[in-house]
């Protein structure tokens, strides 16, 4: 399964981020700390690569991820050349405020009026990027929205007399060939709901819950997983939750019960997971 989902303001979206990479000094790339590799646009890294420019990666939501797994990610990353990475919640004005001066560690060169550090923030869609713009400028200029999509042009702030930050649409690339990559892309809600079906993502997203934090499932829901699969899970929220297709004799409701795994999911109410490692055990689920 492969998934192309690339709204026509993309295409854009991508000219205009390739034309203002060319006068920024700091690529400011945020990515979901629940799945740093996946949120990863090969884009983005293809256009700074090009323009040689240095890169802050924001592993943002770092409060619904596991800090354990967080911090694998951050050592690879710190690892590479160019590169600088952080964890934190753009939620979070303390956090965001970190931004600019990790910025201006990788352009340093760049801390005047005359020449000002120019960065430019960039991610795929639902990662952050609008929370962490107003959170910078300290009042709302950026909508917000748990959906992809919300940004559409470039928007432009100085932060002060030496520093400015460009906001940038989300951008994914135009086809996500690796179904586990677009599975764990809706499963965060990177991509629109319509490309996946709920029922899909949920069952994906309980396999690695049964792999890896297969207590926080008993404690959310009330029943043992000992011997279930990912499609046995639904099946038993759906029981416990009593969502039943009233036209079909008191069926269960698979789709009820996928949302409200999503949901639970979504807003952190399962605890801190993530669901990509730097190394997978042997014993999980393939990504």
């Amino acid at each position: 399964m492969s998934i192309q989902w690339f709204p026509g303001h993309m295409n854009a979206a991508r000219k205009e981020a390739a034309k203002t990479m060319e006068v920024i000094d700091v690529i400011v790339e945020v990515l979901d700390a629940r799945i740093p590799d996946a949120s990863v646009n090969p884009l983005i890294e293809e256009l700074r690569l090009v323009r040689q420019r240095p890169c802050l990666k924001v592993l943002n939501k770092a409060d619904l991820a596991d800090p354990a797994v967080t911090q694998a990610w951050l050592n690879l990353y710190n690892r590479q050349p160019d590169v600088s990475a952080v964890a934190l919640s753009c939620s979070q004005a303390g956090d965001a405020a970190k931004i600019p001066q990790l910025c201006q560690a990788l352009a340093p060169h760049r801390n005047s009026s005359v020449k000002p550090l120019r960065m430019l923030i960039m991610g795929i869609p639902n990662v952050g990027k609008s929370t962490l713009m107003n959170r910078l400028l300290n009042r709302r200029i950026a909508r917000v929205g748990d959906e992809p999509a919300v940004t559409k042009v470039q928007q432009r702030h100085k932060l002060n007399d030496h520093m400015a930050i460009t906001d940038s649409p989300g951008l994914l690339w135009g086809t996500i060939k690796d179904p586990n990559v677009g599975l764990l892309l809706a499963t965060v809600n990177a991509v629109g709901h319509k490309v996946v079906d709920d029922e899909t993502v949920a069952e994906f997203l309980a396999a690695i819950l049964l792999a890896r934090y297969p207590a926080r499932l008993t404690a959310r829901y009330g029943f043992a997983v000992e011997g279930l699969t990912s499609s046995d899970v639904l099946d038993a929220i759906a029981k416990k939750r009593g969502c039943l297709l009233t036209r079909s004799g008191g069926g269960l409701d698979r789709d009820k019960a996928a949302r409200i795994l999503l949901l639970d999911y979504r807003n952190g109410t399962l605890g801190r997971t993530s669901l990509e490692t730097p190394e997978p055990s042997p014993d999980e689920p393939p990504q």
